[in-house]
């Protein structure tokens, strides 16, 4: 049993918060004055390679492998770690100041997107791609987008905090988000049993949606809970998020605004698609 009890009227404590308890803050709004940087393309995407980030880079690098020369991007970083989300440009693109942001510079006037599923679905419709047309096909589509929308802060700020960041460990949270988790992959799994892809046999923005998520998850690449969580047994999650993994557009998206890990797979800023090149021959040379 906890010994806490909440206060009557809560008040904020500096500090409190495990991992990111150094850019969590009760109030919305810029900290500081700076200008974002804008390169030359028609997208103008300032992200980090979070999940959420992964999400829009994928669906970009698609875009471009099938030719559509007007989805060509700048891709510039935001360190959530020093706050340069809170800066008054970000801010002015998303107030509510979470990665990603996209501008899109080709509209009179230009148009700004904040929300992973915002930008895909923004994206998706702007260029008829990698979304359904037919009306029912296209509900599935988005059913399947924004049940992502939902879950995810179940998955990450649920279970990925308590499990993998929170300064303590608690059963409850634990063991409650450990349930839901469990519920999704099954779900997904009994998706997947009967489809290629998440909507059928259709690669959509809902697969783009899910998997920088649930195809990490099972490959234990967020919160080293793979074994925890007998990723394992869900053959059909496994299947899927291995046939997406293997998309070229996939492997590029993935390392756009990466900054750690292996160096052959950080590009953090994305300006054209030579920047590839050198990575592809890092990994090459590594094999």
């Amino acid at each position: 049993m906890s010994d806490y009890q909440p206060e009557k009227v809560w008040t904020w404590k500096q500090g409190n918060g495990g991992k990111f308890a150094n850019i969590n803050r009760p109030i919305a709004g810029a900290t500081h004055e700076k200008a974002l940087p804008q390169g030359k393309h028609p997208i103008q995407l300032y992200s980090l390679a979070t999940p959420n980030g992964v999400k829009v880079t994928i669906l970009l690098e698609e875009l471009l492998a099938l030719g559509i020369s007007e989805a060509e991007y700048d891709a510039f970083i935001i360190n959530i770690m020093e706050g340069q989300q809170f800066s008054s440009g970000f801010v002015d693109i998303n107030p509510n100041s979470k990665i990603p942001a996209m501008v899109d510079v080709s509209t009179t006037p230009i148009t700004r997107v904040f929300e992973s599923g915002a930008i895909l679905l923004y994206l998706a419709e702007k260029f008829n791609k990698f979304i359904p047309t037919h009306p029912t096909d296209k509900a599935n589509c988005l059913s399947w987008l924004f049940w992502q929308v939902g879950t995810g802060p179940l998955l990450g700020g649920g279970f990925g905090h308590f499990y993998a960041y929170a300064p303590e460990k608690f059963e409850y949270p634990i063991e409650r988000y450990t349930m839901e988790v469990k519920r999704q992959l099954d779900l997904l799994d009994k998706q997947l049993a009967e489809n290629t892809y998440i909507c059928g046999n259709e690669y959509t923005i809902a697969d783009m949606a899910i998997w920088p998520w649930y195809g990490a998850l099972v490959a234990n690449e967020v919160y080293e809970a793979a074994e925890f969580l007998d990723t394992a047994s869900y053959q059909h999650v496994n299947r899927w998020a291995q046939l997406i993994r293997n998309r070229p557009a996939v492997q590029r998206g993935k390392m756009v605004n990466k900054s750690w890990g292996e160096p052959a797979e950080q590009l953090p800023e994305r300006h054209d698609a030579t920047d590839f090149e050198t990575k592809t021959l890092d990994k090459l040379n590594k094999i």
